[in-house]
């Protein structure tokens, strides 16, 4: 029978990072979407910060910007997809900027499949409730604003060649980059 190895600790603290993470954010997504359903639901847009800032409900069948609108039950499938992959993904995970980067990721997708399994018009086509909104920008919620922090967080993270296991990327090796010049200084 194999020996069994022990979990390395330090992976079970990113690991729970990683799920502390996502569930702050679940919590956050689906308690402001309550209150703004309940007291947003058949009110005028409130209009904060000279305009910059307004609240409005908005439900939302499709995907970012309201793309895709008879696709729900695709963006659902994608978002199990991506919550399977960060949960699998979660195994090798050793690196705190990637627990965050990827707890934003996760929490942010589970926020907008709750209300795309809990919402009208029913299981797996529910609609997302979208509540803030910007001039010049569509209008979104926290789980969305987690997703692009999450992405932006893990973009930033691979091009610094950070690896989730913390490990550094090791740039490859330039031997012989000297362009060679002739005589005459011509290359």
């Amino acid at each position: 029978m194999p020996e069994q190895v022990p979990d390395h600790p330090e992976r079970t603290r990113r690991v729970g990072i990683l799920l502390a993470v996502a569930i702050a954010v679940l919590a956050a997504d689906i308690i402001t979407k309550s209150i703004v359903v309940v007291t947003l639901a058949d009110r005028a847009p409130v209009r904060l910060l000279g305009g910059f800032l307004t609240l409005t409900l908005s439900r939302n069948p499709g995907a970012a910007f309201s793309i895709g609108p008879s696709l729900t039950i695709v963006f659902t499938a994608i978002a199990v997809g991506v919550i399977v992959f960060i949960l699998r993904t979660s195994r090798r995970i050793r690196s705190l900027p990637w627990a965050i980067a990827l707890g934003l990721l996760l929490g942010g997708a589970t926020g907008n499949l709750v209300d795309r399994l809990f919402r009208y018009p029913g299981p797996f086509r529910g609609y997302v409730v979208d509540w803030i909104m910007l001039p010049h920008w569509p209008v979104f919620n926290l789980a969305d604003s987690s997703i692009v922090c999450g992405s932006v967080l893990a973009v930033l993270l691979a091009t610094l060649g950070l690896r989730i296991d913390g490990t550094k990327a090791v740039a490859p090796a330039h031997a012989a980059t000297q362009v060679q010049q002739s005589p005459g200084g011509e290359r």
